[in-house]
């Protein structure tokens, strides 16, 4: 900004020494010697210069004044008759003044119009400083408060972050307990180091074969456990009244994984008891020691040992001797319920959702057979139900889940509709029925005189895997029930029932028992064992029933 405004001030200081020579050298060019003023038109004062001569018709008169209304430099000058100016010297003065004054006037108007051009030019710099002026204080001020909003948003987050200064103390007394904890380690790792160089003797190799030895022994423990020979049949438990005099219910024993649908009611106990005794088998089986069980939750012992190992000398002989007898009050609803009613010409299955619905409600889902059922003898295994198809000795495995047939097989030379059923009749000439190892059939052929016949089924291909002949008749048994192979027979159905005959698969053998099972409705038209919760589940005339029982295991030391 400060160029423009000198070259102006040139300009104007130019015009004004030009102005001021006119105004002193041109009359004493001309031979003025007399100076008036006047007031010209327009207010502006003009000067004036008269020349005399003695002569009039040689007379001069110059008039000279510095601006017009205009702002323009004016000269007047009267010359003499041109016939006697032509040959004064002064007229050839006055004519050269006159070009340069032309000469100056157009040097001027170009000066003039530089400076108009370069007053334009400041101007428009004027404006843009102005503008570039305001845009900085714009810039100032948005500073300003892009720093206060900055300033605000780092005090929040320092808001935020003030409560973690604790959780900071605190991991740094984390921080020391872990050094400490490293510090114990490496001790422990070193004392380990000069445990295993003071044992050099034992080899790692021959440590973990001990290992695996002993958990093979401990499977083989807890599985002779989870078996054992019937002794006891506790009071029934009445679960719900329903139905006519004649059919059958259950759950199933080993429900298949990813079933969401189970669930349950654990009567008086928070405990499971096979848990309780799996759990005290692994102490006994790692402190490898004879000591006494402790008593699992609602669990009455009679007489306990530990599993021995060869070699070992344990109190009563060296040998596992235990019974466990379920409290009356225990119901294990674990999974779904199956309910049928009658025993011929009916093919509707109810499936409740747990226990719970079973006893309290109605609620129930009905699954229809494509074939009606003959007796009592049906069975839920492993997401199917295995029954006998009605006047034929045709066996049918029913999957719910697709709720279609998988497989069928037929049972040869089995007596069906009513040639060799149970004392109470009802076509239960075919029992279904599981235990611990898996699926069975009882049954009576003509070949074996009517006596009971066992098979062990497979439960995928329903062949038969093995079959076992028995000399008791079919039709003298009130029902039948399977508990870790050994097949248990009833005296009767009405009055008086007791369990007295016994055959063991494990060993071809029978035996004559007397295990008192109290009739409490004087009609049993279905008994079966499920091996899952250790009860015997009945159809006592209309009311469902649960026995809980007493087993008795032995391991002997020479089987481990």
């Amino acid at each position: 900004m400060s160029v423009p405004l000198m070259k102006i001030g040139v300009v104007l200081s130019t015009m004004a020494m030009i102005t001021n020579w006119m105004s002193q050298t041109l009359p004493a060019l001309v031979g003025l010697n007399s100076t008036r003023l006047s007031a010209a038109q327009g207010g502006h004062q003009d000067r004036s210069t008269g020349v005399l001569p003695a002569n009039p018709e040689e007379s001069w008169q110059v008039y000279s004044s510095a601006q017009d209304s205009e702002g323009r430099c004016v000269c007047t000058v009267v010359a003499p008759q041109q016939t006697m100016c032509s040959r004064d010297a002064r007229t050839k003065q006055l004519r050269q003044l006159l070009e340069k004054v032309q000469n100056m006037t157009q040097s001027i108007q170009v000066l003039d119009q530089r400076t108009q051009r370069d007053l334009q030019y400041v101007v428009k710099m004027e404006d843009q400083l102005r503008g570039l002026e305001t845009k900085f204080r714009q810039v100032e001020e948005n500073h300003k408060q892009n720093l206060a909003k900055q300033y605000k948003a780092i005090k929040a987050k320092m808001a935020e972050l003030r409560p973690l200064i604790p959780v900071l103390e605190e991991y740094k007394a984390d921080a020391r307990l872990v050094l400490q904890f490293k510090q114990e380690v490496q001790n422990l790792t070193a004392s380990l180091a000069l445990l295993q160089q003071e044992m050099g003797a034992y080899d790692y190799d021959e440590l973990h074969s001990r290992v695996s030895s002993l958990e093979e022994r401990l499977r083989a423990c807890m599985q002779k456990l989870a078996c054992g020979m019937l002794t006891g049949i506790s009071d029934p438990i009445t679960i719900k009244t329903s139905g006519s005099r004649f059919g059958s219910w259950m759950t199933d024993p080993l429900a298949p994984d990813g079933d969401t649908r189970l669930a349950g009611v654990v009567k008086d106990s928070s405990t499971s008891w096979w848990h309780a005794v799996t759990l005290e088998i692994h102490r006994l089986a790692l402190t490898a020691a004879c000591s006494a069980l402790h008593e699992p939750a609602g669990l009455t012992p009679r007489i306990h040992s530990v599993c021995p190992r060869a070699g070992w000398t344990c109190p009563g002989g060296g040998r596992l001797s235990t019974w466990y007898s379920l409290p009356s009050s225990f119901i294990v609803p674990w999974k779904l319920v199956w309910y049928m009613d009658g025993y011929h010409n009916n093919r509707f299955v109810r499936e409740y959702r747990s226990m719970a619905d079973f006893m309290m409600s109605d609620n129930f889902t009905s699954h229809r057979l494509p074939h009606p059922w003959s007796g009592t003898g049906q069975v839920v295994y492993n997401g199917s139900i295995y029954f006998n198809k009605f006047q034929s000795h045709v066996i049918i495995k029913f999957d719910f889940k697709t709720s279609t047939i998988s497989k069928t097989q037929r049972l040869d030379n089995a007596g069906f509709s009513n040639s060799y059923h149970y004392a109470w009749g009802g076509h239960s000439d075919i029992d279904l029925m599981a235990d611990e190892g898996g699926l069975w059939a009882v049954y009576a052929t003509n070949q074996n005189a009517g006596n009971i016949v066992i098979s062990k089924l497979n439960p995928v291909t329903l062949q038969i895997i093995k079959t076992w002949t028995t000399n008791h008749p079919k039709r003298s048994a009130g029902e039948s029930f399977m508990i870790c192979g050994t097949l248990y027979v009833t005296n009767g159905y009405s009055g008086g029932t007791k369990v007295y005959y016994a055959y063991h698969t494990n060993s071809s053998t029978y035996e004559y028992i007397d295990i008192p099972l109290q009739n409490k409705y004087s009609h049993i038209s279905m008994l079966d064992y499920n091996p899952r919760d250790r009860a015997l589940y009945a159809w006592n005339n209309g009311h469902q029933v649960l026995y809980n029982v007493t087993l008795f295991h032995v391991i002997r030391s020479e089987e481990l």
